[in-house]
């Protein structure tokens, strides 16, 4: 159903030749590039003049109740009098959770203020998760959007949507530019049409299967295109759209057609519509073809969305596949002992799931919605122990579903029926029982990411599928069942009719973009605090490792947590209390341990103290920090906390083999840490209280060097290590010897 052509490639006369044909039929690379409509979109918002380096302005920009308070903050800290281009604050990852008390109301009110001083607009809570509303209002053909949540994907409308951590928007809000080599452009070639049963999340789940071991699509953009596009709706497309982010790419694009031009025009926004495809001999770096006919229907098991199986291949191998989970789980949880086997939710053959849930930019779109409701039927789900959670993904949407008898279908049997929220996508609603085993068509099942918390010894999983095998398999009381397994199977119409009605957002949305309120006051509640001051960098570094991580990758989720966490957004120094909680929570105490003795060095260099910690190095020069070595941080979220903290912890560096993402390096950037990459990072045996002599880190930064050769200090042994400062701008290094983003704009 995936077949991946690891080679570059032309597309000409509708085929794709190879890179070397084409270039004997006398086509080139060069300008082969500028035919995709990747090239078309970046160029209009390029303005660096060249496009091997590209400084790109957006269109728009948003973000959610985690992350805009911070990202205000620090654009406040640089100078900012007013936003500058279209910003939309939405409140959709905060809008359940309780922790904290006030907190999470108080930071919706700072949202509002700021709107209203700087110009922006204000969706209040429980009207719509982010990227609905930004299909709904804001998507359109040739445009680029920026958001400070890693599914910013907006691909299926035309426009090229990037999921960064907040320091990127501050850029965008003081006027400066998202900086980035062009990136490599992968040609995803759709082919034949979906078959009844199987959903946008199948697809999804098939090439996240296929592409994120294998690293092919990291940091790249996804252009979609070919025959198979025009067989699925607008809903069907963004399904599988808002999925591309789990396969670490940068962004998406797609082909758009007479479908997209019906869809904006049925929200009010015919003039949006812009015809895209790629150009007679566009060029691209490498090609994946997915034949759409196929596709069966897929389920990701724990901990990750790419392991992946067909449900049929599930339900054959049902005890050697749970086990493979089981042996996964402590290491993946940090349990000190092996919870009760996955094998035991198995009666007469079949796996039993304990509660299903529908929701998110993903799962909760109108089309998702009204197939749940035609495969339930009204059929009661039962009253043993699963259950069906539903999220529609917006108002509108839970207004057209009320409207048309859907929600009443769904809730007739025994759905609950929830407001637009993201909180399932990451731990703030639908917490599964301990041991529980959840089925859900949302964006994310990785290590208690669902709100477990394996510190207290509890255990969750997740499990992945489309709303169509959820609704199949709810059904039959929580079998795992695909929906192709159905007697009767509804198909996906490739246009559904849907009326969208903007009354629920004209009475509730603040519109104030383009007319900031200088006289407005922000609304500070007691929880929203600066972020602490960051010196800039010393010329030396004596670094203490504080946490060494070992896992093929570490998840943003796992460096900080979701979930209850969210509470504590707006308060920098109480958020840290989290850093690494859940997966090493010693984490905190030996950080601080290290930023005592800094602070201590700041004010009494001659302290005996500092002194046994610098290890004869000089204390005018020497500065001391923590770092964190993991083998592949940064998969997942783009919250920027998950670097950020670590810098009000004392951390100066991240060493790894590999960063995950290009938005979780930025973050370490943009907060002031090194970014160091060392060759075969494992086989030097790091531990926590294992420390880093680094001379002259300062001079090598102003000097442009690639790299900085430090000593590794285990007990008395002493190894060299070189620290590479790979693919470092100019301005990245700014950022750094100033200490972090605010410093250099202060």
């Amino acid at each position: 159903m995936v077949t991946i052509r690891h080679e570059a490639v032309f597309y000409q006369n509708g085929r794709f030749v190879s890179a070397g044909e084409g270039i004997a039929a006398g086509l080139r690379p060069e300008n082969g590039k500028t035919g995709t409509m990747t090239y078309g979109i970046l160029q209009n918002h390029n303005t660096s003049g060249t496009m091997d380096t590209l400084k790109l302005r957006f269109d728009a920009m948003a973000s959610h109740d985690i992350t805009y308070v911070g990202i205000i903050q620090t654009a406040r800290a640089s100078g900012m009098k007013e936003f500058p281009l279209p910003y939309v604050l939405t409140n959709c990852h905060n809008s359940l959770c309780a922790v904290g008390g006030t907190i999470n109301e108080d930071d919706h009110v700072f949202g509002l203020s700021a709107a209203k001083k700087y110009g922006g607009e204000f969706v209040p809570a429980h009207q719509s998760v982010i990227h609905s509303y930004m299909r709904e209002m804001y998507a359109g053909g040739g445009r680029m959007i920026l958001g400070s949540d890693s599914h910013t994907r907006y691909g299926a409308y035309g426009t090229m949507g990037i999921g960064e951590g907040g320091p990127e928007l501050v850029k965008q809000l003081l006027n400066k530019t998202y900086d980035i080599a062009y990136p490599r452009v992968v040609a995803i070639y759709l082919t034949g049409a979906p078959r009844p049963g199987v959903g946008p999340q199948d697809v999804a789940l098939a090439l996240i299967g296929a592409t994120f071991s294998a690293g092919i699509v990291k940091n790249s953009v996804m252009e979609f295109f070919g025959p198979g596009v025009g067989s699925m709706s607008i809903d069907y497309r963004s399904g599988i759209d808002a999925m591309t982010t789990e396969t670490s790419c940068l962004s998406s694009i797609w082909q758009t057609d007479e479908t997209v031009r019906k869809a904006l025009a049925a929200h009010g926004r015919a003039d949006a519509f812009q015809s895209l495809s790629p150009a007679d001999g566009a060029y691209y770096d490498d090609l994946i073809e997915v034949n759409l006919s196929e596709v069966e229907c897929m389920i990701a098991l724990p901990f990750h969305p790419s392991n992946t199986y067909t449900i049929h291949e599930f339900n054959e191998n049902l005890e050697d596949i749970l086990r493979s989970v089981d042996q996964a789980t402590p290491g993946a949880l940090g349990l000190s002992s092996q919870p009760e086997s996955l094998t035991a939710k198995i009666r007469n053959g079949r796996f039993y799931a304990d509660q299903g849930v529908i929701a998110g930019c993903s799962g909760g779109t109108y089309q998702n919605m009204m197939l749940t409701a035609s495969i339930l039927n009204g059929t009661p789900v039962g009253s043993d122990r699963f259950w069906l959670s539903i999220y529609p993904t917006s108002q509108p949407v839970m207004m057209e579903l009320a409207l048309n008898g859907a929600l009443g279908k769904m809730m007739a049997s025994g759905c609950s029926i929830r407001s637009s929220f993201c909180g399932p996508c990451f731990g703030a609603g639908d917490v599964p029982a301990n041991g529980g085993f959840s089925i859900r068509h949302s964006t994310r099942n990785f290590p208690n990411r669902e709100g477990s918390k394996p510190s207290d010894g509890q255990c969750a999983y997740v499990a992945l599928m489309d709303a169509r095998s959820i609704a199949a398999s709810a059904l039959q009381g929580g079998v795992i069942t695909a929906a192709t397994d159905l007697e009767q199977i509804p198909a996906d119409p490739s246009y559904m009719e849907y009326h969208f009605n903007r009354s629920a957002y004209d009475a509730r949305v603040y519109f104030g973009v383009g007319k900031p309120d200088p006289k407005q006051e922000l609304i500070l509640g007691p929880n929203i605090a600066d972020w602490p001051e960051q010196i800039p960098l010393p010329e030396n570094l004596m670094l203490t490792v504080a946490s060494a991580i070992y896992d093929a990758v570490t998840t943003t989720d796992e460096l900080i947590p979701s979930g209850e966490t969210s509470s504590y957004r707006s308060n920098p120094i109480k958020l840290s209390e989290f850093a690494l909680s859940r997966k090493d929570p010693q984490y905190v105490p030996r950080a601080k341990e290290i930023q005592a003795i800094e602070l201590l060095r700041r004010k009494d260099p001659e302290n005996p103290t500092v002194a046994a910690a610098l290890d004869g190095a000089d204390p005018a020069s020497t500065g001391l920090g923590s770092c964190i070595m993991a083998i592949r941080p940064g998969d997942g979220s783009a919250r920027e906390q998950a670097a950020s903290c670590q810098r009000v912890l004392g951390g100066c560096a991240n060493l790894c083999e590999d960063y995950a993402t290009k938005r979780y390096r930025s973050n370490v950037i943009n907060w002031g840490m090194l970014p160091f990459t060392v060759t075969d990072i494992a086989s030097f045996g790091i531990a926590p209280g294992d420390r880093l002599w680094i001379p002259g880190v300062r001079s090598a930064l102003l000097s442009g060097e690639d790299h900085v050769d430090g000593t590794l200090i285990q007990g008395e042994k002493r190894t060299p290590i070189c620290l590479k400062l790979e693919k470092l701008s100019a301005e990245d290094r700014e950022i750094i010897l100033k200490g972090c983003l605010i410093n250099y704009y202060a």
